[in-house]
């Protein structure tokens, strides 16, 4: 159970560092604008955005927060 326990925490250990730190966001910087392409037979999905929408001609995008001058 030791080692198994050793094990786990090691490749937790190596994950967290190399992967997630390292090579994820190397990976992303290479890719670039391929990074983020969407094929098409995957249209059928919903279009679900985070962002806010941008902002049209004259109308703010977000209104601010409360006391946020």
């Amino acid at each position: 159970m030791q080692q198994f326990g050793f094990g786990l925490a090691a490749a937790i250990f190596l994950d967290a560092t190399l992967v997630r730190t390292i090579l994820v966001p190397a990976s992303m910087r290479l890719l670039g604008d391929w990074n983020w392409y969407f094929p098409n037979f995957l249209s059928w999905l919903p279009d679900l955005r985070v962002e806010e929408p941008t902002a049209q001609a004259g109308v703010p995008a977000a209104v601010p927060a409360f006391g946020a001058d």
